[in-house]
Protein backbone atom coordinates (compact mmCIF):
# COMPACT_ATOMS: atom_id res chain seq x y z
CA UNK A 1 0.00 0.00 0.00
CA UNK A 2 1.08 3.64 -1.04
CA UNK A 3 2.15 5.27 1.47
CA UNK A 4 0.54 8.53 1.96
CA UNK A 5 1.77 10.86 4.90
CA UNK A 6 5.90 10.50 5.44
CA UNK A 7 6.65 10.83 9.30
CA UNK A 8 9.70 11.47 11.27
CA UNK A 9 9.92 11.36 14.83
CA UNK A 10 11.57 14.79 17.02
CA UNK A 11 14.51 12.58 17.80
CA UNK A 12 15.43 13.39 13.97
CA UNK A 13 14.92 16.97 13.62
CA UNK A 14 18.36 18.10 12.21
CA UNK A 15 20.72 18.96 14.74
CA UNK A 16 22.81 21.14 12.31
CA UNK A 17 21.92 23.38 9.45
CA UNK A 18 23.48 23.07 5.58
CA UNK A 19 25.38 26.18 4.67
CA UNK A 20 25.52 26.19 0.87
CA UNK A 21 28.45 29.20 0.34
CA UNK A 22 31.81 26.54 0.78
CA UNK A 23 29.57 24.55 -2.20
CA UNK A 24 28.73 27.27 -5.09
CA UNK A 25 30.30 27.45 -8.29
CA UNK A 26 32.34 31.03 -7.43
CA UNK A 27 32.23 33.14 -4.13
CA UNK A 28 29.43 35.01 -3.82
CA UNK A 29 29.99 38.88 -4.63
CA UNK A 30 30.52 41.09 -2.09
CA UNK A 31 28.34 43.43 -0.80
CA UNK A 32 29.18 47.84 -1.52
CA UNK A 33 28.76 50.47 0.52
CA UNK A 34 27.36 52.99 -2.10
CA UNK A 35 28.91 55.86 -0.07
CA UNK A 36 32.16 54.50 -0.08
CA UNK A 37 31.70 52.41 -3.45
CA UNK A 38 33.88 50.06 -2.14
CA UNK A 39 33.25 45.97 -0.91
CA UNK A 40 31.31 47.11 2.88
CA UNK A 41 28.51 45.68 4.70
CA UNK A 42 27.55 49.44 5.39
CA UNK A 43 24.90 49.69 8.47
CA UNK A 44 24.54 45.72 8.35
CA UNK A 45 26.28 45.23 11.58
CA UNK A 46 24.78 47.71 13.68
CA UNK A 47 21.59 45.73 12.90
CA UNK A 48 22.00 42.26 13.25
CA UNK A 49 23.26 40.19 16.81
CA UNK A 50 26.80 39.40 16.30
CA UNK A 51 26.02 35.34 16.09
CA UNK A 52 23.97 35.96 13.42
CA UNK A 53 26.56 38.24 10.78
CA UNK A 54 28.92 34.90 12.00
CA UNK A 55 26.72 33.15 9.86
CA UNK A 56 26.57 35.47 7.60
CA UNK A 57 29.50 35.52 6.75
CA UNK A 58 30.53 31.54 7.39
CA UNK A 59 32.04 29.11 5.04
CA UNK A 60 31.72 26.25 7.44
CA UNK A 61 29.19 23.79 5.76
CA UNK A 62 27.85 22.22 8.83
CA UNK A 63 26.66 25.14 11.81
CA UNK A 64 25.40 24.03 14.75
CA UNK A 65 21.79 24.27 16.04
CA UNK A 66 20.87 25.55 19.49
CA UNK A 67 19.39 23.04 21.95
CA UNK A 68 16.90 26.03 22.70
CA UNK A 69 15.59 26.47 19.10
CA UNK A 70 15.55 22.76 18.31
CA UNK A 71 13.07 22.41 21.42
CA UNK A 72 10.80 25.46 19.99
CA UNK A 73 10.88 23.35 16.76
CA UNK A 74 9.54 20.35 18.25
CA UNK A 75 5.91 21.83 18.34
CA UNK A 76 5.34 21.26 14.74
CA UNK A 77 8.67 19.86 13.31
CA UNK A 78 9.61 17.54 11.98
CA UNK A 79 6.77 18.60 8.89
CA UNK A 80 4.84 16.03 7.22
CA UNK A 81 6.00 15.06 3.78
CA UNK A 82 3.14 13.78 1.76
CA UNK A 83 2.64 11.65 -1.58
CA UNK A 84 0.30 13.02 -3.61
CA UNK A 85 -2.00 10.40 -4.79
CA UNK A 86 -5.07 12.26 -4.97
CA UNK A 87 -3.73 14.68 -7.31
CA UNK A 88 -1.49 11.97 -9.64
CA UNK A 89 -4.70 10.23 -10.03
CA UNK A 90 -6.35 13.38 -10.56
CA UNK A 91 -4.04 13.64 -13.23
CA UNK A 92 -3.48 10.12 -14.45
CA UNK A 93 0.47 10.57 -14.47
CA UNK A 94 2.61 7.93 -14.23
CA UNK A 95 4.98 10.79 -11.83
CA UNK A 96 4.93 10.48 -8.48
CA UNK A 97 4.31 13.39 -6.34
CA UNK A 98 5.68 14.93 -3.09
CA UNK A 99 5.43 17.27 -1.27
CA UNK A 100 6.66 18.96 2.01
CA UNK A 101 4.25 20.70 3.90
CA UNK A 102 5.61 23.55 6.32
CA UNK A 103 1.88 24.61 7.18
CA UNK A 104 1.93 22.94 10.30
CA UNK A 105 3.86 25.55 12.14
CA UNK A 106 2.36 27.66 14.53
CA UNK A 107 2.50 30.79 11.72
CA UNK A 108 1.32 28.38 9.39
CA UNK A 109 4.62 28.38 7.14
CA UNK A 110 8.14 27.49 7.14
CA UNK A 111 9.25 31.27 7.98
CA UNK A 112 8.99 30.29 11.81
CA UNK A 113 12.40 27.81 11.03
CA UNK A 114 14.24 31.10 11.22
CA UNK A 115 12.28 33.49 13.08
CA UNK A 116 12.73 31.28 15.89
CA UNK A 117 16.28 30.88 15.21
CA UNK A 118 16.48 34.94 14.69
CA UNK A 119 14.58 35.57 17.88
CA UNK A 120 16.77 33.51 19.78
CA UNK A 121 19.95 34.95 18.92
CA UNK A 122 18.94 38.40 19.60
CA UNK A 123 17.65 37.52 23.16
CA UNK A 124 21.48 35.61 23.93
CA UNK A 125 23.09 39.25 23.17
CA UNK A 126 20.47 41.34 25.05
CA UNK A 127 18.41 42.97 22.28
CA UNK A 128 14.73 44.04 23.85
CA UNK A 129 12.96 44.56 20.68
CA UNK A 130 12.73 43.32 16.87
CA UNK A 131 11.52 44.79 13.66
CA UNK A 132 10.98 43.22 10.57
CA UNK A 133 8.91 44.06 7.23
CA UNK A 134 6.42 41.91 5.96
CA UNK A 135 5.08 40.74 2.78
CA UNK A 136 2.06 38.54 2.74
CA UNK A 137 1.74 38.65 6.59
CA UNK A 138 3.87 34.92 6.69
CA UNK A 139 7.05 36.42 7.98
CA UNK A 140 5.46 38.76 10.11
CA UNK A 141 3.37 36.49 12.21
CA UNK A 142 6.37 33.94 12.33
CA UNK A 143 8.39 36.76 13.83
CA UNK A 144 5.51 37.43 16.00
CA UNK A 145 5.55 34.33 17.30
CA UNK A 146 8.98 33.57 17.89
CA UNK A 147 9.17 36.79 19.93
CA UNK A 148 6.89 35.51 22.24
CA UNK A 149 8.32 32.42 22.50
CA UNK A 150 11.32 34.44 23.88
CA UNK A 151 9.61 37.43 25.42
CA UNK A 152 11.20 40.03 22.90
CA UNK A 153 8.67 42.77 22.17
CA UNK A 154 8.38 42.73 18.30
CA UNK A 155 7.29 45.83 15.63
CA UNK A 156 6.46 44.89 12.20
CA UNK A 157 6.03 46.50 8.78
CA UNK A 158 3.40 45.74 6.53
CA UNK A 159 2.90 46.21 2.84
CA UNK A 160 0.17 48.19 3.03
CA UNK A 161 -1.66 46.17 0.24
CA UNK A 162 -1.80 43.27 2.45
CA UNK A 163 -2.54 44.84 5.46
CA UNK A 164 -5.88 45.51 3.44
CA UNK A 165 -6.55 42.41 1.86
CA UNK A 166 -5.31 40.32 4.68
CA UNK A 167 -6.78 41.78 8.44
CA UNK A 168 -6.41 38.62 9.88
CA UNK A 169 -2.55 38.39 9.79
CA UNK A 170 -2.86 42.01 11.38
CA UNK A 171 -4.63 40.18 14.04
CA UNK A 172 -2.74 36.85 13.84
CA UNK A 173 0.51 39.55 15.15
CA UNK A 174 -1.27 41.13 17.57
CA UNK A 175 -2.02 37.83 19.57
CA UNK A 176 1.37 37.38 20.58
CA UNK A 177 1.84 40.91 21.03
CA UNK A 178 3.38 42.12 18.57
CA UNK A 179 2.54 45.67 16.89
CA UNK A 180 1.88 45.85 13.43
CA UNK A 181 1.38 48.97 10.74
CA UNK A 182 0.73 48.97 7.62
CA UNK A 183 3.46 50.64 5.45
CA UNK A 184 4.31 53.04 4.12
CA UNK A 185 3.62 54.44 7.41
CA UNK A 186 3.62 57.91 9.57
CA UNK A 187 6.58 55.65 12.31
CA UNK A 188 9.35 56.75 10.49
CA UNK A 189 10.67 59.11 8.41
CA UNK A 190 11.11 57.57 4.79
CA UNK A 191 7.10 56.12 5.22
CA UNK A 192 6.21 59.44 5.83
CA UNK A 193 8.83 60.97 2.64
CA UNK A 194 6.52 58.20 0.75
CA UNK A 195 3.26 59.31 1.75
CA UNK A 196 3.59 62.71 0.99
CA UNK A 197 4.96 61.71 -2.67
CA UNK A 198 1.79 59.66 -2.85
CA UNK A 199 -0.55 59.32 -0.31
CA UNK A 200 -2.47 56.07 -1.55
CA UNK A 201 0.52 54.50 -1.78
CA UNK A 202 -0.09 50.28 -1.58
CA UNK A 203 3.65 49.84 -0.97
CA UNK A 204 6.42 47.33 -1.11
CA UNK A 205 8.50 45.05 0.58
CA UNK A 206 11.45 47.56 -0.40
CA UNK A 207 9.70 50.28 1.47
CA UNK A 208 8.93 48.42 4.62
CA UNK A 209 12.40 47.43 4.76
CA UNK A 210 13.45 50.78 4.87
CA UNK A 211 10.99 51.72 7.40
CA UNK A 212 11.93 48.41 9.86
CA UNK A 213 15.91 49.25 9.39
CA UNK A 214 15.30 53.29 9.99
CA UNK A 215 13.30 52.06 13.20
CA UNK A 216 16.33 49.81 13.95
CA UNK A 217 18.62 52.45 13.73
CA UNK A 218 17.11 54.38 15.48
CA UNK A 219 17.08 52.91 18.39
CA UNK A 220 20.07 50.43 17.83
CA UNK A 221 21.41 49.80 21.41
CA UNK A 222 17.94 48.06 22.42
CA UNK A 223 16.49 47.31 18.80
CA UNK A 224 17.54 45.00 16.02
CA UNK A 225 16.19 44.12 12.49
CA UNK A 226 14.76 40.55 11.41
CA UNK A 227 14.87 39.60 7.98
CA UNK A 228 12.50 36.87 6.87
CA UNK A 229 14.41 35.82 3.61
CA UNK A 230 17.35 36.87 0.86
CA UNK A 231 20.55 36.76 3.66
CA UNK A 232 22.24 33.37 3.68
CA UNK A 233 21.84 33.13 7.45
CA UNK A 234 17.86 32.89 6.53
CA UNK A 235 18.72 30.47 3.96
CA UNK A 236 20.50 28.19 5.84
CA UNK A 237 18.31 27.87 8.76
CA UNK A 238 15.22 27.00 6.23
CA UNK A 239 17.27 23.51 5.09
CA UNK A 240 15.81 22.03 8.53
CA UNK A 241 12.89 21.59 5.74
CA UNK A 242 15.43 20.06 2.56
CA UNK A 243 17.36 17.58 5.74
CA UNK A 244 13.93 15.94 6.57
CA UNK A 245 12.73 15.40 3.73
CA UNK A 246 15.71 13.63 2.25
CA UNK A 247 15.56 11.46 5.60
CA UNK A 248 11.60 11.16 4.54
CA UNK A 249 12.43 9.94 0.88
CA UNK A 250 14.69 7.48 2.09
CA UNK A 251 11.67 5.47 4.13
CA UNK A 252 9.80 5.41 0.55
CA UNK A 253 13.06 4.44 -1.51
CA UNK A 254 12.81 7.25 -3.64
CA UNK A 255 14.54 10.40 -4.75
CA UNK A 256 13.43 13.72 -6.62
CA UNK A 257 14.31 13.73 -10.66
CA UNK A 258 13.03 17.73 -10.36
CA UNK A 259 12.28 20.02 -7.09
CA UNK A 260 9.71 23.06 -7.61
CA UNK A 261 9.39 26.24 -5.02
CA UNK A 262 8.10 29.50 -5.27
CA UNK A 263 10.44 32.56 -4.96
CA UNK A 264 9.89 35.92 -3.37
CA UNK A 265 13.04 36.70 -1.64
CA UNK A 266 14.14 32.53 -1.92
CA UNK A 267 14.20 31.28 1.56
CA UNK A 268 11.85 28.39 1.10
CA UNK A 269 12.80 26.70 -1.91
CA UNK A 270 16.50 27.38 -0.87
CA UNK A 271 15.63 25.61 2.06
CA UNK A 272 14.33 22.74 0.24
CA UNK A 273 16.57 22.45 -2.45
CA UNK A 274 20.19 23.47 -0.87
CA UNK A 275 20.33 19.93 1.28
CA UNK A 276 19.53 18.13 -2.27
CA UNK A 277 22.23 20.24 -4.47
CA UNK A 278 24.59 18.97 -1.57
CA UNK A 279 23.94 15.71 -2.72
CA UNK A 280 24.68 16.85 -6.33
CA UNK A 281 28.50 18.52 -5.73
CA UNK A 282 29.30 16.03 -3.30
CA UNK A 283 28.31 13.07 -5.96
CA UNK A 284 25.81 11.29 -3.42
CA UNK A 285 22.55 11.95 -5.40
CA UNK A 286 21.62 9.28 -7.50
CA UNK A 287 20.46 11.12 -9.74
CA UNK A 288 20.52 14.06 -11.85
CA UNK A 289 18.07 16.12 -10.25
CA UNK A 290 16.74 19.66 -11.71
CA UNK A 291 15.78 22.20 -9.43
CA UNK A 292 13.22 25.01 -10.56
CA UNK A 293 12.42 28.23 -8.86
CA UNK A 294 8.83 29.69 -9.78
CA UNK A 295 7.93 33.11 -9.45
CA UNK A 296 5.10 35.64 -10.40
CA UNK A 297 4.89 37.55 -13.74
CA UNK A 298 3.65 40.59 -11.92
CA UNK A 299 7.47 40.34 -10.15
CA UNK A 300 9.67 37.78 -12.16
CA UNK A 301 12.57 39.11 -10.72
CA UNK A 302 14.72 36.77 -11.62
CA UNK A 303 13.49 35.50 -15.54
CA UNK A 304 12.99 39.19 -16.60
CA UNK A 305 15.42 41.03 -14.09
CA UNK A 306 18.69 41.88 -14.20
CA UNK A 307 21.47 40.27 -12.61
CA UNK A 308 23.40 43.59 -10.78
CA UNK A 309 24.21 45.54 -7.84
CA UNK A 310 21.08 46.87 -6.45
CA UNK A 311 19.51 48.13 -3.00
CA UNK A 312 17.54 46.03 -0.72
CA UNK A 313 15.19 48.56 -0.31
CA UNK A 314 13.49 51.46 -1.85
CA UNK A 315 14.94 54.28 0.73
CA UNK A 316 18.51 53.19 -0.24
CA UNK A 317 19.47 52.54 3.49
CA UNK A 318 20.85 49.32 2.87
CA UNK A 319 24.13 48.58 1.12
CA UNK A 320 23.89 47.33 -2.33
CA UNK A 321 23.64 43.72 -3.24
CA UNK A 322 24.82 42.16 -6.04
CA UNK A 323 21.62 39.90 -7.56
CA UNK A 324 18.69 39.89 -9.98
CA UNK A 325 16.55 43.00 -9.64
CA UNK A 326 13.67 44.41 -11.16
CA UNK A 327 14.84 48.10 -9.61
CA UNK A 328 14.79 48.92 -5.66
CA UNK A 329 11.78 51.28 -6.73
CA UNK A 330 9.78 48.52 -8.08
CA UNK A 331 6.36 49.09 -7.21
CA UNK A 332 4.37 45.84 -7.45
CA UNK A 333 0.88 45.03 -8.69
CA UNK A 334 -1.21 43.94 -5.89
CA UNK A 335 -1.91 40.26 -6.50
CA UNK A 336 -2.59 37.90 -3.71
CA UNK A 337 0.92 36.08 -3.60
CA UNK A 338 2.19 39.08 -1.23
CA UNK A 339 5.50 36.87 -0.29
CA UNK A 340 6.70 36.96 -3.98
CA UNK A 341 6.31 40.96 -4.86
CA UNK A 342 10.26 41.72 -3.69
CA UNK A 343 11.79 43.44 -6.52
CA UNK A 344 15.74 41.05 -6.01
CA UNK A 345 16.40 38.02 -5.16
CA UNK A 346 18.99 35.87 -2.98
CA UNK A 347 22.49 36.34 -3.60
CA UNK A 348 22.68 32.85 -3.99
CA UNK A 349 20.12 32.06 -6.28
CA UNK A 350 21.46 34.52 -8.75
CA UNK A 351 24.58 32.92 -8.62
CA UNK A 352 23.09 29.79 -8.85
CA UNK A 353 20.90 31.10 -12.06
CA UNK A 354 23.85 32.35 -13.67
CA UNK A 355 25.73 29.49 -13.63
CA UNK A 356 22.69 27.31 -15.20
CA UNK A 357 22.34 25.26 -11.84
CA UNK A 358 18.56 26.10 -11.83
CA UNK A 359 16.13 27.51 -13.64
CA UNK A 360 13.10 29.89 -13.18
CA UNK A 361 9.68 30.12 -14.43
CA UNK A 362 7.10 32.47 -14.09
CA UNK A 363 3.40 32.34 -14.00
CA UNK A 364 0.17 34.30 -13.43
CA UNK A 365 -2.20 34.45 -10.63
CA UNK A 366 -5.20 32.99 -12.39
CA UNK A 367 -2.88 29.65 -14.07
CA UNK A 368 -2.08 29.58 -10.28
CA UNK A 369 -5.10 29.83 -8.74
CA UNK A 370 -6.13 27.16 -11.56
CA UNK A 371 -3.75 24.78 -10.21
CA UNK A 372 -4.73 25.75 -6.56
CA UNK A 373 -8.82 24.71 -7.04
CA UNK A 374 -7.16 21.42 -8.87
CA UNK A 375 -4.93 21.03 -5.64
CA UNK A 376 -7.75 21.80 -2.81
CA UNK A 377 -10.15 19.10 -4.75
CA UNK A 378 -7.64 16.63 -4.52
CA UNK A 379 -5.50 16.81 -1.80
CA UNK A 380 -7.84 18.61 0.82
CA UNK A 381 -4.99 21.48 1.72
CA UNK A 382 -6.24 25.29 0.89
CA UNK A 383 -2.57 26.36 -0.47
CA UNK A 384 -1.38 30.06 -0.06
CA UNK A 385 -0.59 31.56 -3.55
CA UNK A 386 2.86 31.96 -2.94
CA UNK A 387 3.73 27.85 -3.08
CA UNK A 388 0.56 27.47 -5.40
CA UNK A 389 3.34 29.04 -8.16
CA UNK A 390 5.05 25.47 -7.19
CA UNK A 391 2.11 23.58 -7.45
CA UNK A 392 1.26 24.71 -10.97
CA UNK A 393 4.60 23.95 -12.20
CA UNK A 394 4.50 20.51 -10.41
CA UNK A 395 1.12 19.80 -12.42
CA UNK A 396 2.30 20.66 -16.10
CA UNK A 397 5.35 18.36 -15.29
CA UNK A 398 3.23 15.41 -14.11
CA UNK A 399 0.66 16.16 -17.47
CA UNK A 400 4.12 15.99 -19.90
CA UNK A 401 4.62 12.65 -18.07
CA UNK A 402 1.33 11.62 -18.63
CA UNK A 403 1.99 12.75 -22.52
CA UNK A 404 5.62 10.73 -22.55
CA UNK A 405 4.65 7.85 -20.26
CA UNK A 406 8.21 9.13 -18.29
CA UNK A 407 7.78 7.95 -14.62
CA UNK A 408 9.41 10.92 -13.09
CA UNK A 409 9.40 11.67 -8.73
CA UNK A 410 8.56 14.93 -8.91
CA UNK A 411 8.86 17.12 -5.58
CA UNK A 412 7.35 20.32 -4.52
CA UNK A 413 7.52 22.94 -1.36
CA UNK A 414 3.87 23.26 -0.02
CA UNK A 415 5.09 25.91 1.96
CA UNK A 416 2.18 27.61 4.03
CA UNK A 417 -1.88 27.24 4.22
CA UNK A 418 -3.71 29.29 2.34
CA UNK A 419 -6.22 29.89 5.65
CA UNK A 420 -5.85 33.91 5.57
CA UNK A 421 -6.13 34.17 1.94
CA UNK A 422 -9.52 34.02 1.54
CA UNK A 423 -10.11 36.92 -0.16
CA UNK A 424 -7.77 35.85 -2.71
CA UNK A 425 -9.87 32.83 -3.29
CA UNK A 426 -12.90 34.64 -3.48
CA UNK A 427 -11.55 37.07 -6.16
CA UNK A 428 -10.96 33.96 -7.93
CA UNK A 429 -14.05 32.11 -7.54
CA UNK A 430 -16.24 34.97 -8.75
CA UNK A 431 -13.46 36.03 -11.38
CA UNK A 432 -12.00 39.27 -10.33
CA UNK A 433 -8.87 38.25 -10.77
CA UNK A 434 -6.06 39.36 -12.94
CA UNK A 435 -3.63 38.24 -15.11
CA UNK A 436 -0.82 41.23 -14.45
CA UNK A 437 2.79 40.61 -15.89
CA UNK A 438 5.57 43.23 -15.46
CA UNK A 439 6.54 44.91 -18.67
CA UNK A 440 10.27 44.71 -19.39
CA UNK A 441 10.45 48.24 -20.14
CA UNK A 442 9.94 49.03 -17.01
CA UNK A 443 12.79 46.76 -15.78
CA UNK A 444 15.07 48.40 -18.51
CA UNK A 445 13.89 52.21 -17.15
CA UNK A 446 14.63 51.43 -13.02
CA UNK A 447 17.82 49.76 -14.35
CA UNK A 448 18.48 53.24 -16.40
CA UNK A 449 17.74 55.37 -12.81
CA UNK A 450 19.99 52.96 -11.40
CA UNK A 451 22.75 53.38 -13.85
CA UNK A 452 22.17 57.59 -13.30
CA UNK A 453 22.45 57.42 -9.44
CA UNK A 454 25.29 55.80 -9.55
CA UNK A 455 27.52 55.85 -12.50
CA UNK A 456 30.49 54.04 -10.99
CA UNK A 457 28.36 50.84 -10.46
CA UNK A 458 28.79 49.47 -14.12
CA UNK A 459 32.60 49.08 -12.86
CA UNK A 460 31.55 47.26 -9.75
CA UNK A 461 29.02 45.04 -11.86
CA UNK A 462 32.05 44.17 -14.01
CA UNK A 463 34.66 43.65 -11.51
CA UNK A 464 32.64 41.28 -9.06
CA UNK A 465 29.43 39.79 -10.36
CA UNK A 466 31.64 38.73 -13.58
CA UNK A 467 33.59 37.24 -11.68
CA UNK A 468 35.54 33.69 -13.16
CA UNK A 469 34.13 30.49 -11.81
CA UNK A 470 36.72 29.13 -9.26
Amino acid sequence: MTIKKILLGEEQIPKKWYNITPDLPHPLPPFIDHETKEPGAGIVPRIFPKAILGQEMSKERWIDIPEEVREIYKMWRPSPLYRATGLEKALKTPAKIYYKYEGVSPAGSHKTNTAVAQAYYNVKEGFERVTTETGAGQWGSALSFAASMFNLEATVYMVRASYDQKPYRKMFMQSFGAKCYASPSTQTESGRRILAQDPDSTGSLGIAISEAVEDALANENEVNYTIGSVFNHVLLHQTVVGLETQEQLKIVEDYPDVIYGCIGGGSSFSGLFWPFYYDKVSGKAPKETKFVATEATACPKVTKGEYKYDHGDTARITPLVPMHTLGHDFIPAPIHAGGLRYHGIAPTISVLASENQLQTQAYNQIEVFDAAKLFIRTEGIIPAPEPAHAIKAAIDDAIRCKETGEEKTILFLLCGHGFFDMQAYDEYFNGRLKPYEYPTQKVAESMEKLAKLYPWLEEANKKYISCEPL
